[in-house]
């Protein structure tokens, strides 16, 4: 088995960088949603460290749900089309929903799940990305709050996976 030193290629956004930029976006967010009525929707798994980290630097009034969805049928590779495997338990109309997500590539899944939140009539829908690889995108999809723009590269730690694994190193990696 291959230890956590042995899978980091090498330091991506440190803990630091990461700290200071949920105090940013905390801020931004806060500032921008003032007198509003923000319901967080953490997708999950990835997600939840970013989601728990922001939450604590905003100073409105938010909710938080979660969702988990999944746009692989036995592949590596997204096919586009998103399973509900987990859906929000409170109703989102007329609120303002900000997406928190961990990583936007390809934009198909963030995408598909935006139209389905749509439909159900939120006052607002933007999305909150920790990584942004705008190099891969395939859907028209752009994040309103971004933490940090990263190569074209597996990446690993602060919630984001590979096998399940890696979620819990405090900063993010590239995977060897």
């Amino acid at each position: 088995m291959i230890t956590i030193v042995e899978a980091i290629g090498r330091i991506l956004v440190s803990e630091e960088q990461i700290s200071a930029r949920m105090e940013e976006l905390g801020r931004q967010i806060s500032e921008d949603y003032q007198g509003k009525e923000l319901m967080l929707v953490c997708v999950l798994k990835g997600s939840f460290l970013f989601a728990a980290d922001l939450m604590r630097k905003i100073t409105v009034p938010c909710q938080i749900d979660f969702m988990c969805v999944s746009s692989y049928s036995g592949g590596v590779k997204s096919s586009g089309l998103v399973k509900i495997l987990k859906d929000v338990s409170e109703p989102i109309e007329g609120k303002d929903i900000l997406i928190i997500e961990d990583i936007l590539d390809s934009g198909l899944t963030l995408s598909h799940l935006t139209q389905i939140l749509k439909m159900r009539k939120p006052a607002s829908i933007q999305v909150c990305t920790l990584l942004n690889k705008p190099g891969r995108r395939e859907a028209l999809v752009y994040p309103y709050y971004t933490g940090f723009t990263v190569p074209d590269e597996f990446v690993i730690g602060y919630g984001l996976d590979y096998d399940e694994k890696y979620r819990n190193l405090p900063y993010i990696a590239s995977l060897t």
